[in-house]
């Protein structure tokens, strides 16, 4: 089994955010990026299934060029090679024109399964499995909190509010997981030194027969007119303990409509 792992490198989500003033894109170069969390719980699971069935692991990511630190970091934990997509005309990309990126990269590799974070933290649309998916006209399951193959195969258990749902579908098919599904190994020495020797691959946007205005800011289907940055938070009421302090507690209440 050939596995393709989508892999984003974003800012940490622990550190303050912003977007650029030119372009209302997200500020990546000043950023502290890393490996968007839920992609760690995805590349755990590929090397499950690897060790569990055989097999390859493949990492697959789109970026600029500084997205190689979080590819090798990905590496360290255990898959056998990546594929970077990296050209300056992605730039601004929407997630309409990401999704034909990824799909057109992945459809390079004839992969029998695709695993994903079911969102990155950077944009939290949660729409990119299905995308891909439609794309590469094959299953979604998506939201997984486990995953089990059997032969060509594939079960999840999609997470709900309500507890989960079970659903089938054969390889090959995409399937996107959350934080549940497992908890992620950390890379070893062994793990981390052998990552500065595994494969790269780096395509360009010609390599994917994508022309250039098909992505980027000028092909996005959606854009950011402006941005303020949150305003402080005001001084909450205070209400004096006293014999009608609790009349004037249910009447600010009710006049927030909370009770």
């Amino acid at each position: 089994m050939k596995i393709v792992v989508l892999v984003k490198q974003v800012p940490d989500s622990g550190a303050e955010r912003t977007l650029r003033n030119d372009d209302n894109t997200v500020d990546r170069a000043s950023a502290n990026n890393v490996i968007n969390e839920m992609d760690e719980y995805a590349i755990e699971e590929a090397l499950r299934l690897q060790e569990a069935h055989g097999g390859e692991v493949v990492v697959l990511t789109v970026g600029p060029d500084r997205a190689t630190e979080s590819i090798r970091k990905a590496l360290s934990m255990g898959p056998d090679s990546a594929v970077h997509v990296v050209d300056d005309a992605l730039h601004g990309s929407c997630a309409v024109a990401t999704s034909k990126v990824l799909a057109a990269a992945i459809a390079q590799q004839n992969a029998d399964l695709v695993i994903c974070g079911a969102e990155s933290t950077d944009g939290r649309v949660q729409v990119m499995p299905h995308m891909v998916a439609e794309r590469l006209g094959i299953a979604a399951l998506t939201g997984a909190r486990k995953l089990t193959v059997e032969g060509s195969q594939l079960t999840i258990e999609r997470q709900t509010d309500e507890g989960y749902e079970v659903v089938t579908a054969a390889t090959p098919a995409l399937v996107s997981v959350w934080d549940t599904i497992n908890d992620p190994r950390y890379p070893s020495f062994k793990g981390i030194m052998a990552a500065k020797k595994k494969p790269l691959q780096t395509l360009s946007l010609a390599d994917l027969g994508i022309a250039a205005g098909e992505v980027g800011i000028d092909g996005a289907t959606s854009a950011v007119v402006e941005h303020n940055k949150r305003p402080p938070r005001q001084a909450g009421n205070k209400i004096d303990a006293g014999d009608d302090g609790g009349v004037k507690l249910v009447g600010y209440l009710a006049s927030e409509k909370f009770v």
